[in-house]
This record gives structure tokens, sequence and C-alpha cells, in this order.
């Protein structure tokens, strides 16, 4: 279909998981993928190496230099960003009886401030092209009743309103700003490190808890962001798309 024949699109957290599959259907329709990974490089290059006219850059995405570091490499590698992704992010369960400074803090800076450096760093070249960001919320974000997830669901929570006062704030630019609050997708995120028995356990437990009785997978987000990344979503502005199996668990429409 070539959908985003030409577009140049950064994703980051791009090199696994929820990024990844986010990055090989947008390629496939003719995007040009601006890779970000932080620490596994070897993730992100093999995925570049799959792409068609793809890069890869390393960047830290809570520290404001790396993003505007990466940034200026996009320019010189591959030119001006048309599609900007927010996508890494990090999940730690934490009760209030272990309340843990650093974890917190690390969730704070790279699931809300590393959108937010994204954003102004990538804002000059959406302004001149009239792009579009989908910024990965979570439906923690809206209002799960998961236990230990109530700092990572502020995080979310916080992704969901700046998605709000974005499309606010550039109207005046034709930047469309949307986001997508996944359910539970089975990712390295959610399931890594985990038994095989512990996968098994984790993923009947959330599918009893959908309406579908469905586990995520990482293409169903990949197809609703190419919703949102394409002119079919082209009367959508500020808006969140929750994409859960119809969780049921939920302090807002809880059945």
């Amino acid at each position: 279909m070539n959908d985003l024949k030409g577009k140049i699109v950064l994703i980051t957290g791009a090199s696994r998981g929820l990024g990844r599959a986010i990055a090989v259907l947008f390629n496939k329709e003719g995007a040009r993928i601006a890779i970000n990974y932080n620490k596994d490089e070897k993730s992100a290059m093999e995925l570049k190496n799959t792409l068609n006219n793809s890069e890869i850059f390393r960047a830290d995405v809570s520290s404001h230099e790396d993003v505007k570091s990466m940034v200026s490499k996009i320019h010189e590698k591959m030119g001006p960003i048309d599609i900007l992704v927010n996508n890494a992010g990090v999940l730690r369960s934490i009760s209030w009886d272990e309340f843990d400074d650093e974890k917190i803090n690390e969730l704070m800076s790279v699931n809300l401030m590393g959108p937010i450096y994204a954003v102004k760093e990538c804002l000059n070249d959406l302004k001149k092209k009239h792009g579009i960001i989908i910024n990965i919320a979570s439906n923690a974000g809206v209002g799960t009743a998961a236990k230990n997830t109530s700092f990572y669901s502020i995080t979310k929570a916080g992704v969901i309103m700046l998605t709000k006062r974005l499309a606010l704030d550039f109207m005046d630019y034709g930047i469309r700003v949307n986001a997508i609050a996944p359910g539970w997708v089975e990712s390295d995120m959610t399931i890594g490190g985990k038994t095989e028995k512990e996968r098994k356990d984790l993923e009947d437990f959330f599918i009893s808890r959908t309406t579908l009785k469905m586990f995520g997978r990482p293409e169903y987000i990949a197809e609703a962001a190419l919703f949102l990344a394409t002119e079919k979503s082209k009367y959508m502005n500020g808006q969140v798309m929750v994409v859960d199996g119809g969780r049921i668990d939920n302090l807002t429409h809880s059945v």
C-alpha cells in the first residue's frame, strides 16, 4: 500500500517489543525508520538489517542531551523527521511498602520526560512537515486495577495528558497528536526473564481479564499505530485509543 512512502519515522525504543513491531510494519508501508535504542545495539542492528533504508541511533531518552544529539544525527544521515513515535518505556512493579526513589525516578524520567524531550527536539521538523506524533501510553494510565502499578500508572496518565495538551499546543501547526493505550502485551518488558510456566500463568491471568479472551501481541499495537500515522485517522487529534482486549478490571469501566 505504501501509505508512508518516503516518510522518516523516529521510533524510540525500537529495537524490541512494540517498537520493533511498529518499525517493521511502518517500513513495509514505505517509511524509513530511525531506530532508537539505548543498550541493545545487537537487536537494533539486527532490525536495521531486515528493514529498507533505515538507520540505528543510540540515545537514552531520559537524557535531554542524548535526545538532542540523536535528532541531530538523524538529520545528518536521513533528513527531517515526519513522524515521531514515543514508544520507549520501562515497567517497574513497586508497592507503597517497597517505596524506591531510584526506581520511581527512572519511571518518571523515561516514561514521561523521554517523550517530552523527543517532542521538543523534533518540533521544528514536525512544524515544517505538518507532522504526526504517536505516544504509547498504557491502559494503566486510564485506570486498571493491577496491583503495585501506581507509579507506572501515574507516568502513563501523564503521557495521556501530554497527548491532549500537545494537540492543543500545536493545533496552529497542523501537527496531529494521538496516543495508544495498550493492555498487557507479550514483549520483553512484560515477560522477559520469566520461566515458561510463569509466562503461561501470566497469559492465562490476563486473558481471564479481557472480554475478548485474548492476550496482546505487539502486532496489534503496530496496526493501531499505522492507522494513526496515515490519512485514515485524519479527523483524529488529542485522542487515546485503548487497545486492551476489552479489559474488565478497570476503575472507569469495570463490569
